[in-house]
Order: C-alpha cells, then sequence, then structure tokens
C-alpha cells in the first residue's frame, strides 16, 4: 500500500526553541464536522512548529498562531475526509519510522531515542507527533489511489531526452517554493506585494511559512535539489535565467501562484545509469503532479465540511 520510490512529499512541521505559551485556558475554538479544535490544541501546534523550524522565531507571536491555527485547521480537514475514504485507517509502524527517520535526520538528529528526547525538552509530545505524521501519510495514500489514473507521464520521451543530451553536464536547482491563492476580492499585484515584503523583510522561509498553502510551508518552504530535466519547459526557461537567492515573479499553476527561490545551482558531470535517470525524473513528474491534485482536491473538500468558529 506504501510506496518507497513514489511518495507525495510531506507537509511537515519542526522547529527548535521553545516560546512562552500562547493560551492559558482550555477553550473550544473551532468546530468542524464531528471534531474540535481548543486553545490547547493551537499552543501544541505552536509548540510543534518552534520546535523543529528555527525561522519562525522572527515572527511575532500574532503571526505564528495564525499559522499554527490554519495548520490545525488542515490537519483536522485531513482526518475528516481520511476518515470518510478509509475504513480503520493505519499506517503500518515501519512506515511511519522510515518517515519519522527522514525526519530527524533533516534536522540533525541521529536516532529515534534522541529524536524523543528532543521533543520531550521542547515540550512536545511524541505520540501526537507520529499521529500528525500518520494522518499525512494517509492523506498522501488517499490522493495516489484517486489519482494515479490522471498521472500523465510520457516514459519513452523521457528516456528520448536522456539518451539525446548533448551537455557533458547537468545542471540542478536547490530550490525553496511559495505557492498562494487569490480569492475573488483579491488582487495578484497586491498580493504578490504584500508577499514581496515580507520576504525583503524577514527572509523567504518566514514568508513561505505565512502565506504558502503548500505543504513544503511549514519547513520554510524547502522543496530541495531538482534536476533541470525533472522540470517543464516553462519552468526551465524561467529559472534558467536567474542565479542563486534570485526569486521569480510569480508563475500560475494548478490551484493558484508559485514564486520559486534559487538557494543553490550546482553542475555535475554526466555519468548516467539510463534506468536509473528516467525513474528519478519520473518520481519528480509524478510528485509534483500528485502535489497539484493534492491541493485541488482539499480545497474542493474544505468547501463541503462545515467549520464553524466559537
Amino acid at each position: 500500500m506504501y510506496q518507497k520510490k513514489i511518495f507525495i512529499y510531506f507537509s511537515l512541521f519542526f522547529l527548535i526553541y521553545c516560546q512562552p505559551s500562547l493560551s492559558i485556558e482550555n477553550k473550544i475554538l473551532f468546530k468542524i464536522e464531528q471534531e474540535i479544535i481548543t486553545s490547547i490544541d493551537i499552543e501544541n501546534e505552536y509548540r510543534y512548529l518552534i520546535a523543529l523550524n528555527s525561522n519562525i522565531r522572527n515572527l511575532d507571536n500574532d503571526e505564528i498562531f495564525e499559522i499554527s491555527k490554519k495548520s490545525s485547521i488542515r490537519e483536522k480537514i485531513k482526518k475528516i475526509v481520511i476518515n470518510n475514504n478509509f475504513k480503520n485507517p493505519k499506517v503500518p509502524d515501519e512506515y511511519l519510522d522510515l518517515l519519522l527517520k527522514d525526519i530527524y535526520q533533516k534536522i540533525n538528529i541521529d536516532n529515534l531515542n534522541e529524536f524523543k528526547e528532543y521533543l520531550k525538552i521542547n515540550k512536545v509530545n511524541y505520540q501526537n507527533v507520529r499521529k500528525k505524521i500518520e494522518i499525512e501519510a494517509l492523506w498522501n495514500e488517499l490522493i495516489m489511489l484517486k489519482f494515479k489514473s490522471k498521472i500523465k507521464i510520457d516514459k519513452n520521451e523521457i528516456k528520448k531526452n536522456i539518451i539525446n543530451k548533448k551537455k557533458s553536464v547537468s545542471k540542478s536547482y536547490f530550490l525553496s517554493e511559495i505557492l498562494f491563492e487569490i480569492s475573488n476580492s483579491e488582487d495578484l499585484s497586491s498580493e504578490y506585494l504584500k508577499i514581496k515584503n515580507t520576504i525583503d523583510e524577514k527572509g523567504f522561509n518566514n514568508a513561505a511559512l505565512r502565506f504558502s498553502i503548500s505543504k513544503s510551508a511549514s519547513i520554510g518552504g524547502e522543496i530541495g535539489w531538482i534536476d533541470e530535466s525533472s522540470l517543464n519547459k516553462k519552468l526551465k526557461s524561467i529559472l534558467s535565467k536567474k542565479t542563486e537567492n534570485e526569486i521569480t515573479d510569480p508563475i500560475a499553476v494548478p490551484g493558484g501562484f508559485l514564486i520559486l527561490k534559487i538557494n543553490n545551482i550546482k553542475e555535475l558531470e554526466n555519468k548516467l545509469n539510463i534506468n536509473e535517470e528516467v525513474q528519478k525524473i519520473i518520481n519528480d513528474k509524478t510528485n509534483n503532479q500528485l502535489n497539484q491534485f493534492s491541493l485541488i482536491y482539499f480545497n474542493k473538500m474544505k468547501k463541503d465540511i462545515r467549520i464553524n468558529e466559537i
């Protein structure tokens, strides 16, 4: 059921330093269908965020509260949709352990016991973290099941392009992203100006935390190294004209608008294993398409779910 080679990038929220408590008494803040969100839930999400993403410390408490609130609402909506689609949803422990390993290694923690201790020091409940990861894994599996038949990838064309490569080196970009929406009452230029001002004042990572609706938002928009061969022609053309630390103008994509930042560029000598390279590109393109389906499907489900602020 759970695939190791092809998976959607997970929206996982992580941090480094504890911050003061956001709330004193426990109140119900939102009712989402049969689920509720309390002030303690928001505070726990706040601690979760502050524990594993140091960049969030540059935001003020009100901004972090809003991020924590939106994150909690997204998680409850996903949980409701998962329960409506799966009977007794459960992720195998060994798969969750692999996801956890990927998480704690990114913050330079060597093993699970150290990670548990780290969370404990930062007053973050380990079992709650595990549940969060399970919800994301189940959501990703749901998207895969619903939309895998709609994925369009020409394997023969990919292989042909690789074989016909004339360049002796290949270029890769270390990218971060901000994916944002605008409502009917909003203007693209004014929304972009707000995002751009936040980037200039507080950095791209904090702008991603505040504005991005992508799964990468909670880790500052970072999506890692992407080979140029995995990009579509439009993105490849745009990025080829940029240098390190530059950002793009908003790019229209399914589900919203995308801003990319080039954190680093590297060129490597081509020593290609054709089959491995083909599979890598297929995985990247599959992830990109599934992420788009995920966003569209989430927004569709959200419209059908009652969210009441108490």
